[in-house]
């Protein structure tokens, strides 16, 4: 058994290239072979959303506070709320974020793939977000 305490990981910002808007990203965990599941606490400041992406093994994501947005390429935005659970198929373009006036925070889960978990794309635009 391994216990990772609360507060053990330090936050660290959402890197420019991902994201738009102030993002702060808890590691909880990430895997050591032969794991693979990798998982992580993020919070979106209102309107602050991530570049379109994908997975090569898809991502999971669990509202945990706030409300949120999120879209697959091609289909409508979709609000999110505490208690959803998001799926994204496997190379599926997406991109997910808050509300323009509201925060909200997500845990993310993805496995690795030959050493990836993500393929970082263009940034959503403000008009492709306010859609």
């Amino acid at each position: 058994m391994k216990i990772t305490r609360s507060g053990q990981t330090p936050s660290r910002p959402g890197p420019a290239d991902w994201f738009t808007g102030r993002v702060r990203i808890d590691t909880l965990f990430n895997p050591a072979a032969p794991d693979r599941v990798q998982g992580a606490h993020v919070t979106f400041e209102p309107g602050a959303r991530t570049a379109w992406h994908t997975h090569p093994l898809g991502q999971t994501l669990i509202v945990t506070s706030g409300l949120g947005r999120a879209q697959r390429e091609g289909g409508p935005i979709e609000d999110i709320h505490p208690g959803d659970v998001v799926w994204f198929e496997p190379g599926e373009k997406h991109w997910h974020g808050a509300a323009p006036g509201v925060a909200m925070s997500h845990i993310a889960l993805q496995e690795v793939q030959d050493g990836k978990t993500v393929d970082w794309l263009e940034h959503v635009s403000d008009s492709e977000y306010g859609a």
